[in-house]
């Protein structure tokens, strides 16, 4: 009996030890998790029951109106609709350009390290400084209308800031700008992971290069472009700072760029609600998260599981 019970003993010993080794290795993590993601946003949704000045003891008890009023006013609609067309188009523009910069930067030309530095250089500018120039730059007495009129082509000059029907294409194209690099390069990562033995196959066999890049290059890359798409998203939906710096929280609602963020700032902060602006950030924190999930359950579900190993004992 002893010996049956001996191997049982020692298989729940390692398994006890492998818990204590996962307790210990992720409690920093969850610590830091709990204080700076948890606490923040059950605090939030506290002061999202009352209307609170940000100062003093919350009393002015609302319940779920400031709930109620975000659901129901239509510049919330409007902020919304914002963030939803800069994340479809976010992941329209910016992922052929990705994909097709990658592709060409993963060949063996001239001045190849150059232009991927050029490339990745705008991600690792500071939005402070990217917002400034750009709000510099697009003035309509700034440097791309000048530069128009230079070299003949003032007839395509605008008011690239204030006109509401130019205003989120200029949005779109900073964001272009400043975030394709880091695009391209988990794309470059991703097309590393490739074998070469594959390509050198179809090659072989007699498959075209765009037969080779829309058959296995795209399919192979495909997790990687699914892990550049939900960052994508979720930075979409909490964009703020380029908004912020080039177009402030009041020519943002006319120009037509404001975003769920610039609503929480102006609504909150701004006009002395902070209970308000408290509840904007758990909607914002509710949406993003409902949509993390979902992108998790039906497009990140077989990469996930592909990643993931049991440990046999």
């Amino acid at each position: 009996m002893s010996d049956t019970l001996a191997p049982r003993r020692a298989a729940a010993r390692r398994r006890g030890r492998t818990r204590l080794e996962i307790a210990v290795l992720s409690a920093p993590a969850v610590i830091v998790f709990l204080a700076f993601v948890i606490f923040p946003v059950a605090l939030a949704a506290y002061y999202g029951f009352y209307r609170w000045k940000g100062y003093g003891e919350p009393t002015d008890w609302v319940g779920l109106n400031n709930y109620r009023l975000i659901l129901t006013d239509p510049a919330f609609h409007d902020v919304l609709w914002h963030n939803g067309l800069i994340l479809v188009l976010s992941l329209v523009v910016q992922g052929p350009l990705a994909i097709g910069l990658a592709l060409l930067l993963n060949r063996r030309i001239r001045g190849r390290s150059a232009i991927r530095v050029l490339v990745f250089v705008p991600y690792i500018i500071s939005e402070v400084i990217v917002g400034t120039g750009w709000s510099l730059m697009l003035q309509s007495d700034g440097a791309v209308n000048g530069l128009l009129r230079a070299i003949g082509l003032g007839s395509l000059e605008a008011d690239w800031i204030s006109d509401p029907g130019l205003a989120l294409w200029t949005l779109m194209a900073v964001i272009t700008w400043k975030y394709l690099g880091f695009a391209v390069i988990l794309m470059l990562a991703g097309l590393q992971s490739i074998p070469d033995e594959i390509f050198e196959a179809a090659q072989i066999d007699g498959a075209s290069y765009w037969q080779i890049q829309r058959r296995i290059t795209v399919p192979l890359l495909g997790p990687t472009i699914r892990i550049w798409a939900f960052l994508s998203i979720i930075g979409s939906l909490q964009l703020f700072d380029l908004v912020y710096i080039i177009w402030g929280q009041y020519v943002s609602g006319t120009a037509g760029t404001s975003t769920m963020a610039i609503y929480m700032l102006a609504q909150g902060r701004n006009a002395g609600n902070y209970g308000y602006g408290s509840a904007v950030a758990v909607v914002m924190f509710v949406i993003s998260l409902v949509v993390a999930l979902v992108y998790q359950r039906f497009v990140l579900r077989r990469d996930l599981r592909g990643a993931v190993t049991e440990r046999t004992v």
